[in-house]
């Protein structure tokens, strides 16, 4: 085994890299089941009020459609969905291109080294980004965070 293949830099790379890959998955689910159940409902309240159901039924399918466009503005699964994988994609990308010698690293003398910095800024942008966007969903003045 090379010591490249049990370099810190590389192993936090396939971990990264893992765990976008993981979440963005999770993500895309939930988005898209909460989208498929919403659309189900709102099919549903004119076909009730079509065939005359109770009134109750409508209702309790409107409530249900508000509740389920809240849980996703709440935690951003399309958003998320979308950040992670372009995190995913964007680390792999370095991976090749180190693995490749090419681009940034092609006449580096320590390629691993210019790694590391490339994987932990796309991080901490990502990371940066996430931060900003939670702040959109629950925002604060200055006065309540003093």
């Amino acid at each position: 085994m090379s010591d490249q293949a049990i370099s810190p830099t590389l192993k936090r790379l396939e971990d990264q890299i893992d765990w976008y890959d993981r979440r963005s998955g999770r993500s895309q689910r939930f988005f898209k089941s909460l989208m498929i159940a919403e659309m189900i409902c709102g099919a549903m309240v004119p076909l009730f009020a079509g065939l005359g159901a109770r009134p109750l039924y409508t209702g309790m399918l409107g409530v249900a459609i508000v509740l389920l466009q809240g849980i996703q503005q709440l935690n951003q699964y399309q958003h998320n969905w979308i950040t992670y994988r372009s995190t995913c994609e964007t680390l792999k990308h370095e991976k090749y291109l180190y693995l490749a010698n090419a681009g940034p690293y092609a006449n580096s003398s320590d390629p691993l080294q210019i790694l590391a910095d490339r994987i932990e800024a796309e991080i901490s942008q990502e990371h940066a980004k996430w931060v900003a966007a939670q702040k959109q969903i629950s925002p604060r003045s200055t006065k309540d965070e003093r």
